[in-house]
């Protein structure tokens, strides 16, 4: 038997194993079953060049677990070691001049990363010991068992070994006994070791047999050697890719279409790209792409390899070119992953082009579920913009598809404004603004349907990229207002009608929290709606993004403006003009007289007070201003309080407020029961 001693103490290497390499207890059973892996790939390329010349056999990898024991075994009939071997790869590549080793990297352990080959000893994360026992392919080799407690100690003797290959024999640790459970076994092969290129089997099937599950003579093989992304794209169907997909996403629904990925210069990129059924929660969709490296699983956090927005693709990437650390767990920065992102970018944009090129009805169905993805790319990758800005549609509130360009031209002639700019005018609910959408439509205007989860940044982009152009909620303004063509012209009520109109249905609004309305009257026509509430784009934008954009918060916290628009023209509006004005004149004539007087003096205290310095006007004169100004102030409230006095009894005017808030999704609680019952005595 030799005995060893490494020749550092356990604090200095072992710490930096667990807290460095591998802060995941269960990366290790993916580290063993891949290294037995390599090492039968090794000894069948040995044996496709003539430099072995034994028979191969069953080149399974085998896992078994022990729970009365406490252990845990991955057997391999690959290689096999010497003692030699083991001394070489076991002891001295991970602990000869570990002092020096240590003393460089003591203050950045991370930099091991690349410098280490430590992939065995991740066994020590569940393992208090560890035995190999091996027997090396070789003519005339002896079978050795190497030991080692975790310590700087090891022992490594001769044994029995009747047949090749590697047995890694763990004693599993008393805080890692969850790893002797076959369920939590089963769980991480199935995660890591799922597509490895050699069958690997952990024990054997079980059926039901008289009540009880009993183990069979199959093997429980848990991989499957040859996944789609291994075989040339013009071998497999249709369905070949959708049952891949549902056995990566068995609750998913069926994607709606795919990338397959090969490509061997200047770098090495397989894979199979899904694009899924996205609606508007773009965060469940992410870290759907999983890593592999060699058919050996890597991560489903692929954040630096592909660019942000495609991280909502699901699939398979598996490329031996993208630096790992010795865990197999973190990318580091490389030429090559640049390489990979953009090549897959370009891939997805020629695929997307592609189909709308040669089946723009098949594009134009998917649409719905596709643009939440490609309107991501385009915000955040100004060449994906570049490419999709082609394919990209707009979708009108007929459910028609137009190109960007498309839609430039047939809109430009009705929907350009007085300035040249082209307005967009657009909905996000088709049932809420069904009266302004018509509207608009009525006018000759088309609208789109902007309904996405990601339609506000995308507006906001648009109008910096297209020349000339703006983007209008069709419930921004009335719809003579959204695209002004020439200087507004018509009968207008005279000012003072038009402060009886807004007292009369101001003070009658209704008090919501973080709400604010602001009431003006205008000349609608006689057959538009009697009262139209607005809400001015340039806000409730800046509101939208407060929602979905950090930093943005203060927008957040102001309060919604609306515009309540009385149509002058109405003749339930005139009516309700009249009838104040005839019901209130008595007490409103002395009112009104009151106010022209004050007027009256006030202007003539401005005009003698023009063109003076302050210090050149009496204060008598001042102070007489500012006592007329208050009194004009005080008679305007009496003003007011007399028409909110008559406007509070008067049914007419409480029916078309609510009215106007029930189309807007704003009446509820006691005011819509109130509405209700008013209604029922009104008919």
């Amino acid at each position: 038997m030799q005995k060893g001693n490494i020749g550092v103490t356990t604090e200095n290497i072992f710490p930096i194993i667990k807290k460095f390499l591998y802060s995941d207890h269960e990366i290790f059973l993916r580290e063993l079953v891949s290294n037995a892996v390599d090492a039968t790939q090794k000894l069948k390329t040995l044996a496709a060049t003539g430099d072995f010349k034994g028979e191969l056999g069953d080149l399974t990898v085998r896992v078994k677990v022990d729970k009365e024991n406490g252990t845990i075994t991955i057997s391999d009939r690959g290689l096999g070691m010497t003692a030699e071997e083991i001394d070489k790869y076991i002891n001295q590549i991970a602990f000869s001049g570990a002092n020096d080793f240590l003393e460089k990297y003591k203050d950045d352990a991370n930099a091991i990363i690349g410098h280490f080959g430590l992939g065995f000893y991740s066994a020590f994360m569940v393992a208090k010991t560890v035995d190999i026992v091996t027997l090396s392919y070789k003519e005339g080799a002896k079978a050795v068992k190497w030991s080692c407690d975790g310590s700087p100690e090891f022992t490594l003797e001769e044994t029995e070994r009747s047949d090749r290959g590697t047995d890694i024999i763990l004693h599993v640790d008393e805080d890692c006994k969850e790893f002797l459970e076959e369920s939590r076994l089963q769980g991480l092969l199935t995660k890591y070791c799922h597509f490895l290129a050699v069958p690997v089997a952990f024990g054997k099937k079980k059926e039901w047999k008289d009540g009880k599950q009993v183990e069979t003579d199959e093997d429980n093989l848990i991989n499957d050697t040859c996944p789609i992304w291994t075989k040339k794209p013009s071998d497999l169907k249709e369905e070949d890719y959708k049952k891949f997909y549902r056995d990566l996403y068995p609750m998913a629904d069926e994607p709606l279409f795919w990338i397959h990925l090969n490509v061997d210069y200047p770098f090495n990129l397989t894979g199979v790209l899904y694009f899924p059924k996205i609606k508007n929660n773009i965060d469940l969709q992410r870290n759907k792409i999983q890593l592999y490296c060699n058919q050996v699983y890597v991560t489903d956090s692929v954040e630096g390899i592909v660019p942000d927005f495609l991280t909502l693709l699901h699939g398979v990437i598996d490329s031996p070119d993208i630096p790992l650390n010795v865990s197999r767990s973190y990318l580091q920065s490389d030429s090559n992953v640049k390489k990979i992102s953009t090549y897959i970018t370009k891939k997805v944009s020629d695929r997307l082009q592609s189909i709308f090129k040669n089946d723009r009805k098949e594009f134009e169905e998917k649409w719905d579920d596709l643009k939440i993805f490609i309107n991501y790319g385009m915000l955040t990758q100004e060449d994906f913009y570049e490419k999709a800005s082609k394919f990209a549609l707009f979708k009108d509130t007929d459910n028609k598809y137009y190109t960007f360009e498309e839609y430039q031209t047939l809109i430009k002639d009705n929907q350009t404004d007085k300035n040249g700019s082209l307005i967009y005018l657009y909905a996000n609910n088709l049932d809420e603004q069904y009266t302004y959408i018509d509207a608009a439509k009525n006018k000759g205007y088309n609208v789109l349907l902007m309904d996405g989860q990601l339609d506000v940044p995308m507006i906001n982009m648009l109008e910096q990229k297209f020349e000339k152009s703006h983007f209008t909620r069709v419930d921004s303004d009335i719809v003579d207002r959204l695209i002004v063509k020439e200087d507004q012209k018509g009968e207008e009520l005279p000012h003072d009608k038009q402060e009886v109109l807004s007292s009369l249905f101001k003070g009658q609004m209704p008090k919501v929290k973080k709400t604010e309305f602001h009431v003006e009257a205008h000349a609608l026509g006689e057959n538009n709606a009697p009262i139209v509430i607005t809400q001015a784009e340039y806000m409730r934008r800046m509101k939208d993004m407060a929602s979905i954009q950090p930093g943005m918060s203060f927008y957040g916290e102001m309060p919604d403006m609306f515009n309540l628009v009385l149509n002058s023209d109405h003749r339930l509006i005139k009516q309700v003009l009249s009838d104040a004005e005839t019901a209130c004149a008595e007490k409103l004539v002395p009112v009104e007289s009151e106010i022209a007087m004050l007027t009256l003096r006030r202007n003539e205290l401005q005009k003698a007070q023009e063109g003076k310095k302050d210090e050149e006007i009496p204060t008598a004169e001042k102070d007489e201003l500012s006592d007329v100004e208050k009194k004009i102030e005080a008679q305007k409230t009496e003003k007011e309080n007399i028409l909110n006095g008559y406007a509070a009894g008067n049914k007419v005017v409480h029916q078309l407020i609510d009215l106007a808030l029930l189309q807007n999704n704003m009446l509820k609680g006691e005011a819509l029961t109130n509405f209700v019952k008013r209604s029922v005595e009104m008919i």
